[in-house]
C-alpha cells in the first residue's frame, strides 16, 4: 500500500488500515516531514463542518444521505478525540464547541438562515441573542450569533506528529524528505526511485498541483494566521472563551480563532492572493500586509488586544476543488484512491476520509462507504489566466461585500453572485 502525503489524510488512512490488518505493508512518502502542510499549521479547529451544505447534498442525493454525512462529521470529532486519548497524544484538546458571531444585521440574517437549515437536517446549532453571544465571546458590535458543541480546539502540529508516531508504531514506514513527482496505477514516481503498490492513495490536498497532470485538480488557496503572547487571565475574563470555544463571525471573507492551552489568541483568515498557475512557494506563507490586516481586525474585535504582542506569524495552502466539494474514493480498475478538497475543514474530515478509505481498500461495505461524498468527482479548474482572474476577483469581491454590508446594513448581492459562480 502506497500513500502519497503524510498529512492527516495519509496518516489516518494508514492508521485505520493497519488497525484492521496489521499484516499490511504500508509506505507513506512525504516531500517534507509528516504534518508539514495544512495538517500541522491550521487554525486548530476539529469541527463537524463540511464544505458542502446539507441542503445541497439533499438536493443531489436525498435528505437521508445529507443527514448521514453530517452525522458522520459529528462522529468524526469524537473519534479524533478518542484516538488522541487512546494513543496518548498530547494535542491540547478542549471540546468547547464553536461560537460564530453576527456583528451586522446581514450577518444576523445569515445566522438565522443557517439555524433554520440546521433544524431541517437535525444538526445541533443554537441561535444566540446578543447577550448570550457576548457571554461566550465579548467582541465589539455583537448583535447575535450561533453555537454548536461539535468542535474541539486542538494543537494541530502536536496531533500530526503524535499520529505519525502512532502510525509507525503500527508498522507503517514514513519516508520523509521524499517528493513524489507523479502518481500512476500501481506506481509512485519519486526523486529517490519508484514505489510500486496494488493501491496508491493520493493524499496531497493543497500540494496536489505539484503532481504531474494534476495542476487543475485542486486550487491551493492560502490562509494566514497570527498568534499573540500568552495573555493574562484578566484579559481572558474580559474576552471570554472560558471553555476554549473556537470562534468566527458571519462575514464573507472568513476569519477564525481559538484560545490555546497556554493562553494565546490564535487568529487567522483568508485574504492572501491565489498565485498564478497554482504555484506554491514558502514565501507565500508570510505576507506582511495580510498579517497586518489580521492584527487590525483582531484589535477591532477585541480592543483589549490592540497592544498585545504578536509572537508568531505563519500560513500555508489549503485545497479547494472547483465545486467546493470534498471527496473520497477508490477506482478499483486502476487502484488509485484519493481524498481531499476540504476547503480548510480538514482536521476531522481527514479522519472520516481515512476510515472510509480503509473500508474501500479492504472491501468492507459499511455506512461510511455509502456516504454521498464517496466517489464524487469534482470538475477541473479553468485553465490560466481564467483561474487566476476568477479566484482573485472573488477574493476582492468578498472584501467589498463585507464593507458594503457594514455601511448600508443590506445583504450583498455581489457575494451571492460570486458564490454561485464558484459553485458553492
Amino acid at each position: 500500500m502506497a500513500i502519497v502525503g503524510a498529512g492527516y489524510t495519509g496518516l489516518w488512512t494508514a492508521y485505520y488500515l493497519l488497525g484492521a490488518d496489521p499484516s499490511l505493508r504500508v509506505a507513506l512518502v512525504e516531500q517534507e516531514i509528516a504534518g508539514f502542510g495544512a495538517s500541522g499549521r491550521n487554525g486548530g479547529w476539529c469541527s463537524a463542518l463540511f464544505p458542502v451544505s446539507a441542503s445541497r447534498l439533499a438536493s443531489e442525493h436525498g435528505r437521508d444521505a445529507a443527514v448521514a454525512q453530517y452525522r458522520a462529521m459529528r462522529d468524526s470529532v469524537a473519534e479524533v478525540i478518542r484516538v488522541a486519548a487512546t494513543e496518548r497524544i498530547e494535542a491540547d484538546t478542549a471540546l468547547g464547541g464553536t461560537v460564530v458571531l453576527a456583528r451586522t444585521e446581514p450577518q444576523l440574517r445569515r445566522a438565522r438562515g443557517e439555524v433554520d437549515q440546521a433544524r431541517e437536517f437535525g444538526i445541533d446549532l443554537e441561535l444566540l441573542d446578543a447577550e448570550s453571544a457576548r457571554r461566550r465571546l465579548a467582541a465589539t458590535s455583537v448583535v447575535g450569533g450561533t453555537y454548536t458543541p461539535h468542535c474541539a480546539a486542538i494543537h494541530p502540529a502536536k496531533l500530526a506528529r503524535g499520529l505519525a508516531d502512532a502510525v509507525e508504531a503500527r508498522g507503517a514506514s514514513i519516508y520523509e524528505q521524499t517528493r513524489a513527482s507523479a502518481v500512476e496505477p500501481g506506481v509512485v514516481h519519486t526523486e529517490r526511485g519508484t514505489l510500486r503498490a496494488d493501491v496508491v492513495v493520493r493524499a496531497t490536498e493543497g500540494y496536489t498541483p505539484r503532481l504531474a497532470g494534476q495542476r487543475r485538480a485542486i486550487a491551493p488557496v492560502y490562509s494566514l494566521i497570527i498568534a499573540t503572547e500568552p495573555l493574562p487571565q484578566a484579559t481572558w475574563d474580559e474576552i471570554g472563551l472560558a471553555e476554549r470555544e473556537t470562534f468566527a463571525d458571519y462575514r464573507h471573507l472568513i476569519i477564525y480563532g481559538q484560545r490555546t492551552a497556554d493562553g494565546r489568541m490564535v487568529f487567522g483568515g483568508r485574504g492572501a492572493p491565489y498565485h498564478f498557475g497554482s504555484r506554491i512557494d514558502a514565501s507565500y506563507d508570510r505576507v506582511p500586509a495580510v498579517f497586518a490586516a489580521l492584527q487590525r481586525t483582531l484589535g477591532e474585535l477585541f480592543p483589549v488586544l490592540r497592544d498585545a504582542e504578536i509572537t508568531h506569524r505563519w500560513g500555508g495552502p489549503l485545497g479547494v476543488a472547483r465545486d467546493w466539494h470534498a471527496s473520497v474514493g477508490l477506482d478499483r480498475i486502476t487502484g488509485l484512491a484519493w481524498a481531499g478538497g476540504y476547503v480548510g475543514d480538514g482536521v476531522s474530515t481527514t479522519n472520516l476520509a481515512g476510515r472510509t478509505l480503509a473500508d474501500l481498500i479492504l472491501r468492507n461495505d459499511s455506512p461510511l462507504t455509502d456516504l454521498p461524498w464517496v466517489g464524487h468527482r469534482s470538475p477541473r479548474w479553468e485553465p490560466e489566466p481564467l483561474r487566476w482572474l476568477g479566484a482573485n476577483a472573488g477574493l476582492r469581491a468578498m472584501t467589498w461585500a463585507d464593507a458594503a454590508e457594514a455601511r448600508n446594513g443590506r445583504s450583498s448581492r455581489l457575494a451571492g453572485a460570486v458564490n454561485r459562480l464558484l459553485g458553492r
